[in-house]
């Protein structure tokens, strides 16, 4: 909980609350959530403190952590969506439950894991299985983000399947050095 109040608290600083385009993303371990409401009175609370528009925040579980009770996880998804927030599932593609977790519960966002897009415009395997991904997330209304580009030619690939967002080295390499950040927590 402190490292989403002080993810909150520079979010704010930097003036992400006031971009319309931005979501301040904060992974979440659900096995580690044991009532969403009383696990996000915290970042809620920061929210207010620091003027941080609560709906620009965005819930990303990871696929690589085995979930053990689907129901929880989806009464926890439930809980976000009540308070507003962008649900999405992280490093889709490499985990333990993938279209599984994915019949039990539609986010807002899906991140296809870049064991999926790298090296994706020479392997027409990858471009069939993200074709197939692309369908499905346009029937269920999900929004995609392909991560890990590093590649005009992934780029162009991943662009002409239909996904629109990205992320990656090939976009821009990450501006913030989180030492500081990480030392002043463990400080705190």
């Amino acid at each position: 909980q402190a490292c989403r109040v002080k993810a909150i608290e520079q979010a704010a600083a930097l003036g992400l609350g006031r971009k319309t385009e931005c979501k301040l993303s904060i992974n979440f371990l659900p096995n580690a959530v044991y009532r969403a409401s009383t696990c996000i009175r915290a970042t809620l609370e920061a929210t207010r403190t620091f003027d941080f528009p609560a709906n620009r925040l965005m819930f990303e579980v990871t696929e690589g952590e085995r979930i053990e009770d689907t129901e929880h996880l989806k009464a926890i998804f439930k809980e976000y969506d009540r308070q507003g927030f962008t649900t999405a599932i992280d490093d889709f593609g490499s985990g333990y439950s993938g279209l599984n977790l994915l019949a039990e519960f539609q986010p807002d966002v899906l991140k296809l894991d870049m064991a999926l897009t790298r090296g994706i415009s020479q392997d027409p395997v990858r471009q069939a299985i993200v074709a197939g991904i692309v369908l499905v997330a346009e029937r269920l209304g999900i929004t995609l983000v392909a991560e890990g580009i590093e590649t005009d030619a992934e780029s162009q690939t991943l662009g002409a399947l239909g996904i629109d967002l990205m992320q990656g080295y090939f976009f821009a390499r990450p501006e913030i050095n989180r030492l500081p950040l990480i030392e002043r927590l463990a400080s705190s």
